[in-house]
């Protein structure tokens, strides 16, 4: 009786302590505010474009804190928590007195410890400043502190507070964080059971963790689920139901994808809690698991690295910097995507889309496969054989390297070059020197994430994009003359769609070409359907030599299992614009049915007239045709020197049949660039691009 006396004495004066702090609270509001800044920090979040979480960093006193608001978690458990700790958490303001004044009841009539009497409130003030010692002064605080709490915020910020920083086990706080390491999912749809255990563990977060104390956090979650008020929010059977569901044995790993552009948010000034990307976590899950299971296949310390973006609008959907981040003999946490290597034989499909687009070429002209000095460069094919004579479809399918050459010499390195500029993509050239016939053959340096931005114009019909950096530099269209016309785009989309795929792939309706980088130091596949382009890089780096690498049989299986695991449905190519075609061989003009180049130029014989000239419309000329109002007007064509018979070409495609004068008229199909180009008899040509109104 005694000792119930002084106890029953002592919550007396608990009473009469608090309300009289109560009655002091402007005061100790402007002499001790409670430490709400302290209690702000959280964990730091990398998150997709839809806001799902793709990586957390611990704090700096290294606690998964993850920041949770009311509509982060799902509202039965709300219901559940308020009903099991705080039935009246709505109505009072920080101390429950009924609360209080029922456990020093209980507390005389057993001479123990029953029930609590902490509110929500008390608890976050707990949570927010931890007290030394389990002392009447202590406690006295805490109740001034629930009640200056409750004047400074909301019910719902208290609420919020409790749910960030509530402990739930070892260095877990908040029920975002206790849901994902125990149940791997974030706690907006939880089951009865599960919803009841984060209940319980608050209350005893290292005596009731379930991946070490399974029992006690099981009896503690029956306990929950046996309290009248949380069976009036569960419903009939429920409890029942849901205690008959198992306990997490063991604590999952918290999501951590995307490592190195989760890295390098972080490290963006200024300062934030949440950073959000242009990933999508589904497409990341995809390429990271074909990147783990690539990896297991591949040489000691050689890695891989993939980008895949949307074409339509440049924003950088998934990224694979390494083919681990934490494995160091692959050198994982170096970003491959950013780093400058040989691009090997992909940047081929471009030099052809120039040869199409000056109506130099068709898919079926013949061009010769066979050794050739261009003033002492003498560029040999992968495999060191030679095919004869070959089309110019079957080349680039083939990836023939004295093909692309010839072609390359033809319409001039230094042009290739000025239109990857269109595409604000800007290929390295070795130290001091000019633009050059090697660089059709890999003689430059670009990063796989530059690469699929120059294979995103040709996914987007010729239009380039700017994939911004995945964080915060913002993607889209770049404004400015195309980087291929449409026809010459759909010309190498239609003969690279025709590539096998490796072995053991299946087709899956997209675009490709691969890349092999001399001494087999990269290997390159770069695809592309009618919305997404994947790049893919395989290699050591270090730069080392990885014999027996090569991008067809390396590289490019990756490249289709992850189109396929990516999870995006293939889109259609694009159908063919107007004026583009595939003409068989026999109903090809003259002058295009083989190609021959020589140190004068493009010929088929000798001739002594001077090679033909576009003398209207001049080039670069904005001619008003009337486009925009509807009825196109015909646009005179007029030439000087050449020999007849002329073919005159629109965007690649021939206007009508040869004829004999220098004057000849074309209807375009509508307002826009277009290129005009004329052969003579001898195979020489001229071009113009014009920009109709």
């Amino acid at each position: 009786m005694k000792l119930r006396w002084k106890l029953s004495i002592g919550f007396g004066v608990v009473l009469v302590l608090a309300a009289g702090a109560a009655a002091g609270l402007d005061a100790a509001d402007r002499a001790f505010p409670p430490p709400f800044d302290k209690a702000q920090l959280v964990s730091a979040e990398v998150l997709d474009a839809d806001g799902e979480l793709l990586r957390a960093f611990a704090t700096p006193e290294g606690r998964w804190r993850l920041k949770t608001t009311i509509e982060d978690v799902d509202p039965r458990f709300l219901k559940m928590l308020i009903a099991y700790e705080d039935r009246r958490f709505y109505d009072h303001v920080g101390v429950d007195p009924l609360a209080l004044g029922r456990a020093v009841l209980q507390l005389v009539a057993n001479g123990r410890i029953v029930s609590g009497a902490s509110t929500l409130s008390m608890q976050v003030a707990r949570l927010i400043e931890p007290r030394e010692t389990r002392s009447l002064s202590a406690k006295l605080r805490q109740l001034a502190r629930a009640i200056q709490i409750e004047r400074r915020l909301g019910k719902r910020e208290i609420l919020e507070l409790y749910l960030t920083r509530a402990p739930y086990g070892g260095n877990l706080e908040g029920v975002r964080a206790a849901s994902l390491a125990y149940f791997g999912k974030e706690p907006r749809r939880l089951t009865v059971a599960e919803a009841a255990l984060l209940v319980a563990l608050p209350q005893s977060p290292e005596g009731r963790r379930p991946d070490r104390r399974f029992q006690a956090a099981k009896a503690a979650r029956e306990r929950v689920l046996m309290r009248s008020a949380v069976a009036e929010v569960t419903g009939s059977g429920e409890a029942e139901r849901a205690a008959g569901d198992g306990i997490p044995t063991r604590r999952l790993q918290l999501p951590a994808y995307a490592a190195h552009l989760a890295e390098a948010a972080i490290r963006r000034p200024p300062k934030a809690v949440e950073y959000r990307t242009t990933l999508k976590r589904s497409i990341q899950q995809g390429l990271e698991q074909v990147a783990r299971d690539a990896a297991s296949k591949l040489a000691p310390k050689v890695s891989l690295a993939m980008v895949m973006a949307d074409a339509t609008t440049g924003a950088i959907v998934g990224e694979v910097g390494s083919a681990d981040y934490f494995d160091a003999s692959r050198s994982g946490w170096v970003d491959m995507t950013r780093v400058l290597r040989s691009p090997g034989s992909t940047l081929k499909p471009f030099i052809y889309g120039l040869a199409f687009e000056q109506g130099l070429v068709s898919q079926e002209t013949i061009i010769e496969d066979r050794p050739a000095d261009f003033f002492g460069y003498r560029p040999k094919n992968f495999d060191m054989s030679y095919q004869g004579d070959v089309s110019v479809r079957q080349a680039l399918q083939l990836s023939l390297n004295v093909p692309a050459v010839r072609l390359l010499d033809a319409v001039g390195p230094s042009r290739l070059m000025i239109r990857f500029r269109r595409a604000d993509v800007r290929p390295v050239l070795p130290p001091n020197e000019a633009p050059g016939l090697a660089i059709g053959l890999g003689g430059v340096g670009i990063t796989l994430k530059d690469l699929v931005q120059t294979y995103a114009a040709l996914a987007n019909r010729g239009e380039p994009v700017r994939l911004g950096n995945g964080i915060e530099d913002q993607p889209g269209r770049i404004e400015g003359e195309p980087l291929l016309e449409p026809q010459a785009v759909w010309n190498v989309t239609d003969v690279l769609s025709d590539i096998l795929p490796p072995q053991g792939s299946r087709r899956l309706g997209i675009a490709y070409k691969t890349g092999t980088s001399y001494g087999y130091r990269d290997a390159w596949s770069v695809g592309y359907d009618g919305r997404y382009v994947l790049g893919v890089w395989v290699g050591r780096p270090d730069n080392g030599a990885v014999p027996g690498i090569a991008g067809y049989q390396t590289a490019a299986p990756i490249l289709f299992e992850a189109f396929s695991k990516s999870g995006v449905p293939v889109a259609s190519l694009p159908p063919a614009p107007a004026g583009a075609m595939r003409l068989a061989q026999a109903d090809l003009p003259i002058s295009q049915r083989r190609f021959s180049m020589t140190a004068s130029g493009l010929i088929s014989a000798s001739s002594r007239e001077p090679a033909p000239q576009i003398v209207y419309p001049p080039e670069g000329a904005r001619v008003d045709l009337g486009a925009r109002s509807g009825e196109i007007s015909p646009l005179v064509l007029k030439l000087q020197g050449g020999r007849a018979p002329f073919r005159w070409l629109a965007n690649g495609r021939p206007l009508s049949e040869l004829s004999r004068r220098r004057t000849n008229e074309w209807m375009p199909d509508g307002a826009g660039y277009s290129t005009l180009t004329v052969i003579d008899a001898v195979g020489r040509a001229a071009s113009v691009r014009v920009f109709v109104e």
